[in-house]
Formats: C-alpha cells, structure tokens, sequence
C-alpha cells in the first residue's frame, strides 16, 4: 500500500481524493499542523504529496518551499481553482511535478501517481552490480570468530552519546560502563565549577573540585568529601598531570593524599582533561576480585576521560549558551518593545507578547505569529532589507484603524564574512504617549514665549506711551505754551521712533523669506544702516570707519530687511562703546573649497565686549544686558540673515577686548547667477 500525505486548509481535499484512489491501494494521511522537523522525519514513510493552494500571490510560492524543504525526494502535485501571473511557472521551479485544476477528476489523477510512483521506484531500485568472488575460508573463518563482546561494548559506548548535554547522567552511565568492562568497586568523579557559576560569591570555589558522580560510594560521604587544587590529591594532580597511586612516592610523602584515598576508599586517581586544563579528577578502587588495574588498563581509561573532559567542557559551553539564551528571551519577552525575528525565508523566529498585542489576529484561531501578521507597510520593509542587507532607516506607522502611532526600527543580522543577512529584527515601539507629551511640551514652551512677548511688549509700548499719556493730560492747560509744544514734538517723535522699530522687528522676525529681491552695494547698505542706528541713539559724537581693501562689492536680497538688519548690529556697537562712540566696518571678499564667492562684513565697538555666556545667546529672541529694550536687535539680524543664506558668528572676547559680530552673505555672482534685480 503506497501513502499519499495530502495538505490542505481543510479536510474537503482529502475527502475527495479518498473517493477518487483505491483504498487497497493507497492510505491517505491528513496534515494537521504538523512543523518541517516532523515531516522530514514522516519523509522516509512518504511516497507521494498532494497540497492544496491557490496560485495567486506569493504566499502560494512560500508554502510549496517550506514543505520542499521538509520532503525534497517526495514526489508533489499540487491542485489550484485558478492560476495567476507567472505563480505555476514557479510551482514548477520549486519542483513541484504536475499542476492540476480543480475538481479532482479520477482517472486523471490516477493516472499521474502510477506514473510518478514507478519512476519513483524504479530510481530507488538497487544497482546489480557483478557477483563478488566467494571469500576466502580462512577469512570467513576469523570474521565468524570475532567475539560478540567487542560490538556489544562499542553499542554501550554509543549510548553515552544520548547524554551529551546533562553532565550528570553522561558521568553515571560512564562509570557504569567502565564497571562492566574492567570490574572496578568504587569510582568517583569530582569536577570544577561549571563557568555559568563562576561568578559565584565564594571565590574560593574555583580552586577546588566537587563530587560529581560516583558508584559504590555513599552519598553522605561524597557531600562531604571536596578535593583541593592547591593540596591533596587534586592539587598533585594539577601540579603533575599524571595518573596518581595510593603507593606511590608522592602518596607516602603526603598525609593528606593518604587521608583523601582512604577517606573515598580509592587506590588511583586519573587526571580528567579537556587537552588544554584540567577539568576533574577521577578515582577508583581496585576490581571487585581484588586485583588492581595495569598500567595498560589505567592508560585507557586516561585516554576516555580525556573524551569524557572535551564532552563535559562542551556541555558547560552548552549550559553558557543556553543561560544566555534564556536570559535574551526573558529580556524581549518582558521588554515594553515589540520585538519580531524575521528569518531569510520570511518566516518567524521570535515573536515576544507585545508584538501579538500590537499586531492581533483576525482570521486564525491558532497562537503562533507569522509573516502575514505584520502591516503591509512594516512586511516591505522587512522583505527590502531581507533582500537588499541594507538598514532602513527608522520611521513612523500609523494604523488605519485607532488612535495609536508607532515607532519602527528594522535592522538586518549579517554574519561573519556573509554578504546577505540571515535574519532581520524589527523593532515596534508605541510612541503615542511620547509624542503627545512632545506635543505638549512645544505648546506649553510656546505659551511661555507668548507670555513672556506680551510682558516684553507691554514694557516697551508702555515706555514709549508714557511720554505721549503725560504731554496729553497737560494739552489743554499749555497749548499755547511754545516751550510744551517742543516738548510734545519731541515725546512724540520718540514714541513712533520706539514703536516703528518695534514694529519693525516684529515684522522681520516673523518673514520667512525674502521679499523684494535686488542688488546693493554693501558700502551704501552700511552707510544707510549707520544712519538709521544714529536716529536711535541719543550720542551727538559718533564716529563710523569703513574699510573696505578699494573692492566694491555688491549682494542680491531685500534691501530694506538687509538695511535694518546691519542697523540693529550697529545700534547694538554704539549702545555697547564707550565715549566717544566708534564703530568700524571691514568688509571683503573670500571664495570657499566649493568656489562660492562670499562677502565678509565685521563689525567692532570700542567697548568691553561679549561674554562667553552673551555670545553664546546674543542671537536669542528677548536676551538684553540693558535694563531696557526689548533684546530682538540681533535676534531679528541673525533671522534676516539666514533667510539671505548667510551666517552671523559672535565670538567671546578675550581680556576685555572690543565686540565683534562677524557676518558672510554670497556675493551676487551677476545674470547666470538666477538672481535678478527687482524691477523698478
């Protein structure tokens, strides 16, 4: 009878294919949601696969993979309703034989696993090869004696094998072993600490050596019994590296040694050792008849417990690993991120709780978490960087459906010398309630700076208003009065001067952008700027020096935001010197690495200078040294500034020299520049 493994997403297959072939002839075996380790060892009982998947989209493509994988001798039909694109050539790459279209016709069928099944036989049929010359007698004679005991010792060798992870039963069925075959009474094993506990407290355990296992030997007296590797039978054996007898000199020589044999009531110790340290020492008694073991006999079992040594230093590596391992899934298990481990395949290695909590599902009933649950957009992502091993770089996902917004890191594992990674870890983390508390912080910093405008305006406006509000009061009384009539022209004129600048800065440090786009010559721009600081500044004896190395030099931007920009620096030098008044002006031209041409303006007081802390917030909105203003002068420059391309630079002054704010707009580069005077 040949078996037919038939997998489908239902039972409505199978059902028909057991209608279909002869029960006599063929079993059916259903897959129930059986993994690639258990089918490739369901694959020798196999003799043909039937699956079930519709050939349009590439979750059609993957699953033939992962059950090729699991049976790549198996010969696989695979039934579809419908077909689309280039999906069945696919099929057919990935090795799947006959693609056929539903319903599920008899003869058809019948016809392809008869002939599928006897290639399938006839290329598993043994080769005949010629007839071999009969065997000598003698030859047969002494393999027909080789003594039964010699395999009967090589299976219990093997069996050790099945304990090469867990320390303890390795050990015991070792001794067992080496009871049978040599006869000994006693044997006792004593090992170093493991290095998963080497970080123990006690510093002392490293340098001495615990029981471990041992036979014929009371269990209350190997609690108590612990060799040293300083003293004793551990600390010769460390010292010497050598098989140690109870007769021997060293023995003789030694109390402790004697004590330590008598104690466990052994008459030899071997050294174990993993070919580099040593790992333990063994010891045994002589046989049950009284006899003690050879030189040859004690040579063996050096040379097993040197394999034994490399097996228990391979089960400590082993428990490191598996420590760590538990210990990274208890971190992304508990971990307030959602953590997703995509292998090569586009299949799932590790999915932690959060991850099932960001990502539920909703049409399967089972708990596992696979590709197809991650969000089309994450999924592509992933799929690119699978593909290409290149890092994407963090982004923003906002479901479709609720109010939460996530934060996606995917980051591809590559390892040593390979060029395509292996696996991708994608990284989820709900940003809501940091953004919201962003969001909040930025409006809360927005309502100070509103408060703190208000208060500052309120401050400004009210100083200049208060002049007008008292020459207002006193206009009936003195109307006529030549000398209050100075006097109110003169409030007067200071109120709208205070208050145009105000207006002024206010305007600039909210634009954005240029406006009216022309071409100035910066000797004439200074010029015009020196004059409009002057009307704000009370000091009859001011002094401006420009120079300018003979090169006129010329910028393309708004010639009324540049003006004002440079009047406020001036205004801040002049404000800043000491009597009398002195501002100088160096102007030049200077082209970088990129051979951009740029005009570089400086602009010194004679005064003390800035400090380190009112350099480093000169160009700040509201910071002033003053007792009055407003402290926007070289706040609104630096933004009029930027929006022209340039830079402003304050630099500390050292030992009280004078202040300098340096500033470096592009030259106007002429017509193939793309910058063109404004019309008049």
């Amino acid at each position: 009878m040949r078996t037919l493994l038939v997998i489908a997403p239902n039972n409505n297959l199978a059902a028909a294919i057991r209608v279909a072939l002869d029960s006599a002839s063929y079993r059916i075996v259903e897959h129930a949601g059986l993994g690639e380790d258990e089918l490739r060892l369901l694959a020798p009982s196999i003799d043909a696969c039937v699956l079930d998947a519709e050939l349009t989209s590439i979750d059609a493509i993957r699953t033939v993979e992962k059950f090729r994988r699991a049976l790549p001798h198996t010969p696989m039909v695979l039934y579809a309703s419908e077909t689309q694109g280039g999906w069945e050539e696919d099929a057919y790459v990935l090795g799947v034989r006959h693609v056929l279209k539903k319903p599920i016709r008899a003869r058809l069928l019948q016809s392809v696993l008869d002939r599928l099944l006897d290639e399938k036989q006839a290329a598993e049929a043994p080769q005949v090869d010629r007839p071999k010359l009969a065997m000598e007698p003698r030859r047969m004679a002494e393999q027909s004696a080789m003594p039964g005991r010699m395999l009967e010792l090589l299976r219990n060798c093997s069996s050790i094998l099945c304990h090469s992870l867990s320390a303890e039963p390795l050990l015991k069925e070792f001794l067992q072993l080496l009871r049978e075959i040599l006869g000994v009474n006693r044997a006792a094993i004593f090992l170093r600490q493991s290095p998963r506990a080497a970080n123990s407290p006690d510093t002392g355990a490293t340098v001495r050596l615990a029981s471990a296992c041992a036979i014929g030997i009371s269990s209350g007296l190997l609690n108590r019994a612990e060799l040293s590797l300083d003293t004793g039978i551990g600390g010769n054996i460390f010292r010497t590296g050598r098989v140690l007898r109870r007769e021997s000199e060293d023995a003789a020589q030694d109390a402790q040694i004697r004590r330590e044999f008598d104690l466990i009531g052994a008459r030899v110790a071997i050294p174990i050792l993993d070919r580099e340290s040593l790992v333990g020492v063994a010891l045994f008694d002589q046989r049950v008849t009284g006899e003690a073991m050879g030189n040859e006999e004690l040579t063996l079992i050096f040379h097993l417990l040197e394999q034994l040594g490399l097996a228990i230093r391979n089960i400590w590596w082993h428990d490191q690993v598996s420590a760590r391992h538990e210990m990274m899934f208890d971190i992304l298990r508990n971990i307030r991120t959602a953590c997703v481990v995509v292998g090569r395949e586009m299949n799932i290695l590790h999915a932690n709780d959060v991850a099932r909590t960001y990502f539920p599902r909703t049409n399967r009933a089972t708990d596992g978490f696979d590709f197809n649950d991650l969000p089309q957009e994450i999924a592509s992502k992933v799929y690119e960087s699978l593909k290409t091993g290149k890092a994407i770089a963090d982004f923003k996902f906002r479901p479709a459906e609720g109010a939460r917004h996530f934060l996606v890191s995917i980051t591809p594992f590559r390892k040593e010398n390979s060029a395509a990674p292996t696996a991708a870890l994608v990284a989820v983390e709900d940003c809501t309630a940091a953004d919201r508390i962003h969001q909040l912080e930025i409006e809360t910093a927005n309502l100070r700076l509103v408060q703190q405008m208000a208060e500052r305006l309120a401050h400004e406006i009210g100083n200049a208003v208060v002049p007008i509000s008292t020459h207002q009061q006193l206009l009936r009384e003195r109307v006529n009065d030549p000398e209050f009539q100075q006097s109110l022209a003169v409030a007067m004129q200071d109120g709208v001067k205070r208050v145009s600048r105000l207006v002024d800065q206010m305007r600039f440090l909210a634009r954005d952008r240029v406006g009216k786009v022309e071409s100035v010559a910066i000797k004439q721009l200074i010029e015009e700027a020196f004059r409009e600081a002057r009307a704000h500044h009370p000091s009859t004896s001011v002094l401006l020096q420009y120079e300018s190395l003979g090169e006129p030099l010329s910028i393309a931007g708004d010639r009324q935001g540049l003006q004002h920009a440079f009047a406020e620096i001036i205004l801040n030098a002049l404000q800043a010197n000491a009597s009398p008044c002195q501002v100088q002006v160096r102007t030049r031209s200077e082209t970088d690495s990129s051979g951009s041409r740029w005009a570089r303006i400086e602009v010194q007081d004679n005064g003390t200078g800035f400090s380190a802390e009112a350099a480093d917030k000169a160009s700040e909105p509201f910071f002033t040294t003053r007792k009055v203003g407003l402290g926007l002068g070289l706040a609104v420059t630096n933004k009029i500034i930027q929006t022209h391309s340039g830079r402003m630079e304050i630099p500390a002054s050292q030992d009280g020299s004078p202040g300098i704010v340096r500033i470096s707009l592009p030259l106007e580069q002429g017509p193939a520049s793309g910058v063109k005077p404004a019309a008049n």
